[in-house]
């Protein structure tokens, strides 16, 4: 039994691998990962399907296209410029550097948030950086999938009204102009997040901002339609 004991691989050995960092916890990284499929499950297929179920026959396909094209655009955006607008350096009080995150030695480096340490005016630090237990790249993926659902939740309020093409320009522009602004701003360590403001949940970065978006959208659509 003992000689059994001590035949596990080495590659499942806690922090006995060279390719495991001392801060990596798997279970972390695994429910990190886990909770990103749960948040994106519900953009696609689920509300790719219910877009394309509620609308008239000859909508289906242009408002399901409408959900599928957002989280696809968004992944696209979020890894080249937008996530750094939300969790980088500060270039101004509610918004980040813009940069890709994409490189190796980023993703695969331990997660630090905000990357903008808070100091008072003694110099001593008012919020520390965060750093959990799993790699940048599921950090990057995890805020990802939220920022497509939260795109993807505007398009609610402009099925049937808007068309393909134009929703085609309108997704990178909300979120490199707006979404990023929120996020950085609560999450990012912009100035919210320095005041104290929490949003645990998302209900300020994602629901409220979703939906003044999706009732102004809907408005102006209207108006230019009718």
């Amino acid at each position: 039994m003992a000689a059994n004991a001590t035949a596990v691989p080495q590659a499942y050995q806690a922090y006995t691998s060279a390719a495991v960092p001392d801060w990596l916890n798997k279970g972390d990284n695994a429910w990190q990962m886990t909770s990103a499929t749960l948040v994106g499950l519900q953009s696609v297929p689920g509300l790719v399907i219910l877009y394309g179920s509620i609308v008239k026959k000859k909508w289906a396909v242009n408002s399901a296209f409408m959900a599928l094209y957002a989280f696809a655009a968004v992944v696209i955006c979020w890894v080249i410029w937008a996530y750094k607008m939300s969790f980088g350096e500060k270039l101004l009080p509610f918004w980040g550097k813009a940069g890709p995150a994409l490189g190796q030695k980023f993703l695969i480096k331990q997660a630090a948030l905000p990357a903008t340490v808070h100091h008072f005016h003694n110099g001593t630090v008012e919020t520390a950086m965060a750093t959990p237990y799993y790699p940048m790249a599921s950090m990057v993926w995890f805020q990802c999938v939220f920022a497509a659902i939260t795109v993807i939740l505007l398009a609610g309020s402009l099925l049937g009204r808007m068309n393909i093409k134009a929703w085609m320009m309108f997704v990178p522009l909300w979120l490199t102009f707006s979404y990023t602004v929120g996020a950085f701003s609560l999450w990012g360590g912009g100035f919210l997040f320095h005041w104290g403001v929490i949003d645990y949940s998302g209900g300020y970065v994602i629901h409220l901002s979703s939906g003044i978006a999706g009732i102004t959208a809907a408005y102006w659509v209207s108006a230019l339609v009718f």
